[in-house]
């Protein structure tokens, strides 16, 4: 049986009831609200050779990075074999294969060819777009996004997903001013579009109006937090406002609530939690035994070796706590994903290797050779995946491990590349005025 929905696409082996379950976890899943796979099941459990709700259930367990979750996804992608499918659910099933083979390079293409040719398919439009930022491609987080605009509507089911995914696209290409207006025009029209409220506030970060920002995120939480996936990261977010004012007890206040209070071990949310230690670590303020609960959560991923962006996040809390073994046990397992074939061997290799132990070195006190190991990599630090929000701490990693290892005048220059776009951000003048002093007495 192959049905049609109101966006033209057609469904092999679906229902008009199992149809509209998988409607409606397209719509969690592009708010990062509710439970999308609890919604999806219920549409395989109605129809089992509905093909494309076990595609979806696959990208599910895939677009996390969670390495428990490849073998849900390989069932999946089993369950579809032999099916009866139509050519754009066949290049579905194929990027799925390719993810699972971390190819994700391949994966992005296949999408993106999918995306051409059916660009109201918005399943393809946001594995395609999470792709693009776990490869770290900004140009085609925006582009890929903006070839479907013209075959969309304000009168179609998830418009808002569409305006959502082009403005994180035009922020990360520093095209500020329509990133805000896009990701404003999806919040009004549906508030509860995590990935929209996120756009805006990564361009107020970008922008350092910190201000403007506490204000964004604190207008309506209820909308972007309640049953929400992508909740501790939109947190994350409002904890990074404050520490730029220097508020640090509201910085752990959050850290302590909703970013790390309920103990995640979800790998997105231990990656903020680890980025946001990590920057007040920086800042010489003591965490107490805070690293020790998140380096627990990390422990049982510190051998995944699946994603080279995550490895760094686990090794600062290993660093943090003082776990030198499992720091051991993660650059191990470097070593053996950089000599296999798949898209993270490069990830690793290029970036996420020399940052790892950079951040080794900083734990141990050697910043001169973490200030060696930062320099040729921080320009070409996209490649392993992340935002330039998320990336911003290898700068901040680089200019704390200047100042400490007496390379002032490095450091000074550092802060100065930072003016023109962060030029009255507390932070900044802080580190120029702790290095200034010191380079002019070198």
């Amino acid at each position: 049986m192959i049905l049609q929905d109101d966006l033209a696409l057609t469904y092999s082996g679906a229902s008009a009831d199992s149809l509209a379950l998988y409607r409606r976890a397209l719509h969690q899943f592009a708010c990062y609200i509710e439970d999308p796979v609890a919604t999806i099941d219920a549409a395989i459990a109605q129809h089992p050779d509905f093909v494309m709700a076990h595609v979806f259930k696959a990208y599910l367990h895939l677009l996390g990075t969670e390495p428990a979750a490849l073998a849900v996804a390989r069932e999946c992608l089993d369950a579809v074999q032999g099916l009866p499918s139509t050519p754009r659910e066949r290049g579905h099933i194929e990027a799925v294969s390719q993810m699972l083979d971390g190819q994700w390079h391949r994966a992005g293409r296949l999408l993106e060819d999918l995306s051409i040719e059916f660009p109201r398919d918005s399943l393809a439009l946001q594995a395609g777009h999470l792709t693009d930022f776990y490869v770290g491609n900004s140009r085609l987080l925006r582009d890929r996004i903006a070839r479907v605009l013209p075959a969309w509507s304000p009168d179609m089911p998830g418009y808002h997903a569409i305006l959502g995914m082009h403005a994180f696209g035009l922020e990360e290409m520093a095209d500020y001013a329509r990133a805000e207006t896009q990701g404003r025009a999806a919040v009004e029209l549906e508030p509860r579009d995590g990935w929209a409220q996120h756009a805006v506030a990564h361009v107020m970060e970008m922008q350092c109006r910190t201000r403007d920002g506490i204000a964004w995120m604190r207008a309506n939480p209820d909308a972007w937090s309640t049953d929400s996936f992508f909740k501790v990261h939109l947190w994350w977010h409002l904890a990074l406002y404050h520490l730029e004012l220097g508020e640090i007890d509201e910085v752990l206040a959050l850290f302590d609530g909703p970013i790390h209070g309920e103990r995640s071990t979800v790998v997105l949310d231990m990656i903020d939690a680890s980025a946001l230690l990590w920057r007040l670590q920086l800042r010489g303020i003591d965490v107490g035994q805070r690293w020790q609960r998140v380096a627990d959560g990390w422990q049982p991923l510190a051998t995944a070796g699946n994603y080279a962006f995550n490895d760094l996040h686990a090794v600062m809390a290993f660093v943090g706590a003082q776990r030198p073994e499992v720091v051991a046990a993660v650059l191990e397992t470097q070593q053996w994903a950089m000599q296999r074939s798949d898209d993270n061997a490069a990830f690793c290799r290029e970036v996420g290797h020399p940052l790892t132990l950079a951040i080794k070195s900083f734990g141990q006190g050697r910043y001169d050779e973490c200030v060696r190991l930062i320099r040729p990599v921080r320009d070409i630090a996209q490649r392993f995946g992340g935002s330039h929000a998320q990336r911003d701490l290898i700068d901040l990693t680089l200019i704390e491990a200047a100042l400490r290892g007496g390379q002032h005048h490095l450091a000074a220059a550092l802060c100065a590349e930072r003016l023109p776009m962060r030029g009255h951000s507390p932070l900044t003048r802080q580190l120029l005025a702790r290095s200034e002093p010191l380079r002019a007495a070198a």
